[in-house]
């Protein structure tokens, strides 16, 4: 959102780039919320405010890496309290890697949509400064937003993506490193950042990995390297902080923990402590994370007033050269990187004390991008009403209105920017695919050769086992319909959808090494 600009400001703004021919918003079917779809919700609050809302998010971890969603070998009594005492999710989706999925939250929509700096496309997203973002539309509604963790939306910086960072000054990175600072958190709603700008690396060792990570407080290099060994910790510690220091306003956390991504780390208390090695350390100390926060909220009388939500970014790395430091995701198909199940369906637990009933099980089709529009709905936040969100408010099915509510009737399955699959109720429709395609880059690798149209019932077969396309045509039929529905408003690698956003002039997706020089 730009800076400075109300809400209805930054529609203004939007409409006056589309009369100048910026291609923004679909003309067929995109959801489009009045200011009526955000009435603001207003549960009985302690503290006579709106609701706090705190997002938990891992990095990597598993559909089945929790003891409520289905794991018997990992401890993890906090998570399952939440789930037990709130609502857990059946079918939630992210995106099949760490930035998209990032995207998708922030944003409330496909990340194949997001205006990114010069109309490019980048494997990891990297949002425009023009974005309206989940924290200023928060922050614009009276909210105090902190992001405290991994970032991971201003790209790798300017060095190459193999670069070892130096040991740097304090201030390097506000604007004068490899990092844009309008990219940054602070340049993007939030008023306090403390965390790191990527992700910690590729490799299973911290010794072999090509690169180190910085830890910043805003625009501040405070630690270089940054001791990955006690982020989890030193994150809980600022996330309790905040918490306590803020107590007697609105706030908005997304805590986005480092872990369990690579190269795994773990605190000295944690450290073999877990049955499943070092990964199983990370999902552990995690969870104790999730504790403290909840305990803090408790002791400050604040669990009524708060919304507490714990979701993974994408499905678990499954590569063998990890051996069996890795996640679960149980029986789902596949991992990280793939849009087989097992690579975006993600735990989710909605916790909210005295609002949301005890043990609520939702089995619609769920996604990162109703977080946006879910937390409008809780803070008033007038999102304009030119304003396409593909996301929707998830409310109904949290909080007893409506426990069969089902947000979508489709979703439409992205890895980078091509189309993979669609799901359209209990039934997903996987689509043709070359392995090793170009234009999915290092992803390519990870996905299956797919040569003709396959069909799974995932309420009958979550593990996608069994093809019935050749049995139901009626419905692979009607089903690529929908496919040609999204690849017009949302697009594909070789196309642009009519929903798009751009912000910069010159050309739309110019030729770069995302699209293999394809230009559509």
């Amino acid at each position: 959102m730009p800076r400075g600009g109300s809400m209805t400001m930054c529609k203004t703004q939007r409409a006056d780039k589309s009369a100048l021919g910026i291609r923004f918003l679909g003309a067929i079917s995109i959801l489009l919320f009045d200011i009526h779809s955000f009435a603001m919700f207003t549960p009985p609050l302690s503290n006579g405010l709106k609701p706090n809302i705190i997002v938990i998010l891992t990095d990597d971890q598993g559909y089945a890496d929790l003891g409520v969603y289905g794991s018997a070998d990992l401890r993890t009594p906090n998570i399952d309290r939440m789930a037990k005492k709130g609502a857990r999710i059946v079918n939630f989706y992210a995106q099949p890697s760490c930035g998209p999925s990032r995207a998708a939250l922030l944003t409330g929509s496909y990340p194949i949509l997001v205006g990114e700096p010069e109309n490019k496309k980048n494997p990891n997203t990297i949002l425009h400064e023009k974005e309206l973002t989940i924290a200023e539309m928060l922050e614009k509604s009276g909210y105090i937003t902190a992001l405290i963790g991994k970032w991971h939306l201003a790209g790798d910086g300017e060095a190459p993506w193999d670069f070892v960072l130096p040991p740097a000054p304090p201030g390097r990175a506000g604007g004068k490193g490899p990092f844009n600072a309008n990219l940054m958190p602070n340049g993007q709603g939030f008023s306090y950042f403390f965390g790191t700008p990527m992700h910690n690396g590729f490799t299973k060792d911290v010794d072999l990995s090509r690169f180190v990570v910085e830890l910043m407080r805003n625009e501040e290099v405070v630690e270089s390297p940054a001791d990955i060994d006690r982020l989890t910790k030193t994150y809980t510690k600022e996330a309790v902080n905040f918490i306590r220091n803020n107590k007697n306003k609105p706030f908005f956390i997304l805590l986005s923990h480092n872990m369990p991504h690579v190269p795994l780390a773990v605190s000295d208390a944690f450290r073999g402590k877990s049955p499943r090695g070092l990964y199983g350390d990370a999902i552990e100390e995690i969870d104790w994370s999730v504790g403290q926060v909840v305990s803090a909220l408790k002791d400050l009388n604040l669990l009524k007033d708060t919304l507490v939500v714990f979701l993974s970014d994408n499905g678990p790395e499954v590569r063998a050269e990890l051996g069996d430091d890795v996640g679960s995701a149980g029986e789902l198909r596949g991992g990280k990187y793939s849009n087989w199940e097992g690579g975006v369906r993600v735990p989710a637990v909605f916790y909210w004390s005295g609002t949301i009933q005890p043990r609520t099980i939702s089995e619609g089709i769920f996604s990162l991008m109703d977080i946006f529009p879910t937390a409008a709905a809780l803070a008033g936040g007038n999102a304009p009403d030119s304003y396409g969100l593909n996301g929707v408010n998830i409310l109904p099915a949290l909080i007893g209105e409506d426990l069969g509510y089902r947000p979508r009737q489709s979703y439409f399955y992205y890895s980078l920017t091509s189309l993979q699959a669609v799901r359209m109720d209990n039934w997903k429709l996987v689509l043709p695919r070359a392995k090793n395609s170009p234009h999915l880059l290092w992803l390519g690798k990870y996905m299956d050769r797919v040569e003709k149209p396959m069909l799974f019932n995932l309420k009958l077969d979550a593990s996608e086992q069994n093809d019935l396309a050749t049995e139901r045509p009626d419905l692979v039929a009607k089903m690529l319909l929908e496919v040609e529905r999204g690849r017009e408003e949302f697009g594909d690698y070789n196309r642009i959808g009519t929903a798009s956003r751009f912000f910069d002039p010159g050309p739309k997706r110019p030729k770069t090494y995302f699209l293999t020089h394809r230009q559509p």
